[in-house]
């Protein structure tokens, strides 16, 4: 029998909403036919939004959404994005299948998308191919509220009050797509871009993001850290709030990642095994920032993490469009549990990405959506934001996946809201066994337990023919006793308990 231990007395570390924050890039189908249909689409939508789709992504209370990119972000031009559609630059998503950008989807969109969301906002801005002077100007358009020129240019653009602008990324993998650079050149590029994006409303700062290490390049975050991080009077973060991190789960190498449905056992274990990475990544970046920044005062931001497989059959290969099964349910799983666990340094997390693209909330096909096993995740875990993460452990665990994708069968995250009700999620990485799970509390005596489960075989996926195949589901094997709680956790599922 495993058993849980909870100290619900000890709260170890508060859990910001937005380390279950969302990642929309002009990307395949993501934004367009995904997020977004246009005013004039026989597909309900509000301002162009398709409304199923906005009613869904509410239901897991989306704390914030990133935007435009990506890669993308690095050849985004942002005054090609306003204005009338008609006259909008068209352009190739050199990037994302070389397909037509149209531009149609713009700042303007972005924010009333965000506003039906009811999110925060997270523009990336573009150093690789764009100027001081392109950033600068797309800060004001946004957020100046005054007599200047692009204030003036958005309210001949329909939108006289400036928007509110809670989160800037400065460049994105500048290591990489958004310019292959070095770590001391773009710490400099930051130092210097990151001026001109201005705080033109005292009240309401923006969080300014620098873009770390691409997986376990540990010299990239020392370099930039050092180059950048010098707090005085006026910096105390050393011009930065986060620094990102990217990490993707694939079970094989870059140019064969694998099938995001047929996987055997072995893939199934590495897979997870990949993910439960994420935790070394957190400690090991989070311990070079502690050097600098021992107060904690700078947010680790995993701004893109997910799985990442071969693309379904026939479709585009630059749209990266993946169907979502069990195994993803369970690196979203375990995942959330280790952000959870480091909510001391892990203050933002984007999964990539919202709609039809890698391991996505939601796939559409036309007028059809369905909900895949992630959002389910997200769902059941969605009580987690804005808690306090409490003290807890698990004893009993056992091993399974063999020397090379070893994996513990059980894992879990626990927090309390300020009504005072505790979340419990358990996740079972076991494709073959259930296990017997004990909860015990500290001082607390439960009263009732709301529980629910996601459960199936190891590739079991919901299908626009079959869409409600994997889905949360009441958990009634959950019993209360004098020590706290008991329940079976079957092979292959994840549990959540709110606890009273």
């Amino acid at each position: 029998m495993a058993r849980i231990y909870i100290n619900e007395t000890r709260k170890v570390s508060h859990i910001n909403p937005e380390i279950y924050g969302q990642f929309s890039e002009h990307l395949g189908r993501c934004i367009y036919e995904g997020l977004y249909v246009g005013e004039d689409s026989d597909i309900p939508n509000v301002n162009g939004m398709r409304s199923d789709v906005v009613e869904a992504l509410k239901e897991i209370r989306v704390p914030v959404l990133r935007w435009p990119g990506g890669c993308f972000a690095d050849e985004y031009h942002w005054k090609d994005g306003i204005g009338p559609k008609e006259q909008r630059k068209k352009m190739i998503n050199t990037h994302w299948g070389g397909v037509v950008e149209d531009n149609s989807f713009g700042t303007h969109e972005y924010f009333e998308l965000c506003r039906q969301l009811g999110c925060k906002t997270y523009i990336n801005g573009n150093v690789g191919s764009g100027t001081v002077q392109e950033m600068s100007e797309w800060v004001e358009y946004m957020t100046f509220n005054g007599l200047s020129p692009m204030a003036s240019l958005r309210a001949a653009n329909g939108h006289e009050k400036p928007w509110k602008v809670d989160i800037f990324g400065v460049g994105n993998e500048s290591w990489g797509c958004g310019g292959n650079m070095r770590p001391t050149y773009y710490g400099d590029l930051y130092r210097r871009y990151q001026t001109y994006v201005r705080n033109y409303d005292a009240d309401a700062p923006i969080q300014k993001v620098a873009c770390g290490p691409n997986v376990n390049d540990y010299e990239w975050t020392e370099k930039v850290l050092d180059t950048c991080f010098n707090p005085s009077p006026c910096h105390l973060h050393g011009f930065m709030d986060y620094l990102s991190l990217h990490y993707y789960t694939t079970p094989g190498p870059w140019e064969h990642k694998g099938s995001a449905t047929e996987f055997t056992v072995e893939e199934w274990y590495n897979t997870l095994h990949k993910a439960l990475y994420m935790e070394e990544l957190v400690e090991k970046h989070g311990a070079i920032m502690d050097r600098y920044d021992p107060e904690k005062k700078i947010g680790l931001a995993v701004d893109e993490w997910g799985t990442w497989f071969d693309v379904e059959p026939g479709t585009n290969p630059g749209f990266l469009y993946q169907q979502n099964t069990m195994r993803d349910a369970l690196v979203a799983a375990v995942t959330l549990n280790i952000f959870n666990k480091h909510s001391d340094r892990v203050k933002l997390a984007c999964i990539a990405q919202m709609v039809n693209v890698l391991q996505s909330m939601i796939l559409t096909d036309k007028e059809r959506m369905l909900l895949t096993p992630t959002y389910h995740i997200f769902h059941m875990y969605r009580s987690h934001q804005d808690a306090e993460l409490i003290e807890s452990r698990i004893e009993g665990v056992e091993t399974e996946g063999g020397a090379m994708y070893e994996v513990p069968t059980l894992q879990e995250s626990v927090s309390v809201d300020q009504d005072g009700v505790l979340t419990l999620t358990v996740a079972n990485l076991s494709l073959e066994n259930s296990y017997p799970v004990e909860v015990s509390l500290e001082k607390l005596k439960p009263t009732s337990v709301e529980a629910s489960i996601l459960t199936d075989e190891k590739d079991a996926f919901n299908s626009f023919d079959e869409p409600d195949r994997v889905a949360e589901r009441a958990f009634d094997g959950v019993a209360v006793t004098e020590q706290g709680l008991k329940f079976t956790i079957p092979a292959c599922a994840v549990v959540s308990l709110r606890i009273r």
